[in-house]
């Protein structure tokens, strides 16, 4: 019997990518449509719902909540397994460095409080529920990420604009290897437990490391150059999202990598995939994988 995924937020980043994923692995596909579908009735017979929704960072508070206690409903009527996306955001400022499945969740301010919140109460619902959690996404079109809105914008002029010091490692992810999990983990969700927090192999660079990689891939030098946030703190006196923007700031700042220790033995046969490969799609270059050659210095190996 074929099995049926519910996608949650279809059209964004995360649920336009797990959607491709899912159809190419053979799995019945739905779509949500939040104008004309129901969620119980687009939810029932399906066999995974995977929770693409996102609002905007200001409506966190407000909206996650609902959002979770309905999924958590239908989920529990239909026996589905709930796949969300898991962000970094809930290790907090005073983390240690790595971040893997036995990491404390320390945040206190408000937007790591509701991520913190909200899997707690996946994980007392019964639901079965896998976390499949990542650093800052590369995508594979521009989709309103730290990517392609801020850090490559210029790249055309010969460098990046970097958020953070530029000698700060950060984790980034490329997505379809999220979605990969993802497909892989549902299809191994009868031998998985109750709840389960999956980190994906992430690529642990610095801003120089990144400008490198990108010119590697381009084929001519890049600087990494620092973002001036002085724009976006004097827009957040009265802009909420550039307020809730400046409260994730400390992740730029923070040096941090993603332990993958758990997704390797979940997940053995999937393989990461090479960062000059990832940056390609990401830049929407037509540059071929087995073309791009390292130049001067490799980035830091992926955790």
């Amino acid at each position: 019997m074929q099995n049926t995924v519910l996608i949650l937020g279809p059209t964004g980043r995360l649920g336009r990518n797990a959607a491709l994923a899912f159809e190419t692995a053979g799995w019945e596909v739905r779509y949500f449509d939040r104008e004309k579908d129901t969620l119980w009735d687009a939810a029932w017979g399906a066999s995974v719902i995977v929770n693409g929704w996102n609002p905007p960072y200001p409506q966190w508070a407000e909206q996650i909540p609902d959002q979770t206690a309905q999924i958590i409903e239908v989920a529990k009527a239909g026996n589905a397994t709930v796949i969300i996306p898991g962000n970094v955001y809930l290790y907090g400022e005073q983390a240690p460095e790595r971040f893997a499945t036995d990491t404390p969740h320390l945040a206190n301010n408000p937007l790591g409080r509701v991520r913190i919140e909200m899997e707690a109460t996946y994980r007392k619902s019964g639901v079965q529920t896998i976390v499949v959690r990542a650093g800052d996404y590369l995508d594979t079109e521009a989709s309103g990420n730290w990517f392609d809105m801020i850090i490559a914008k210029p790249v055309a002029k010969g460098h990046i604009s970097y958020p953070g010091p530029l000698d700060c490692p950060h984790a980034f992810t490329y997505l379809p290897d999220v979605a990969a999990t993802m497909v892989d983990l549902a299809g191994k969700r009868h031998a998985l437990g109750q709840f389960e927090d999956v980190l994906v192999p992430s690529f642990t660079l610095t801003g120089h490391q990144l400008a490198q990689a990108i010119g590697d891939v381009l084929g001519k030098p890049i600087r990494a150059k620092q973002m001036a946030w002085w724009p976006l703190r004097a827009a957040a006196l009265v802009w909420p999202m550039g307020r809730a923007i400046c409260e994730m700031r400390y992740l730029w700042r923070k040096p941090h990598f993603i332990d993958a220790k758990r997704h390797s033995k979940l997940c053995p046969d999937l393989d990461q995939t090479p960062l000059h490969e990832a940056l390609s799609r990401a830049l929407d270059t037509d540059v071929h994988p087995d073309e791009v050659m390292w130049t001067s210095s490799k980035p830091v190996a992926a955790q």
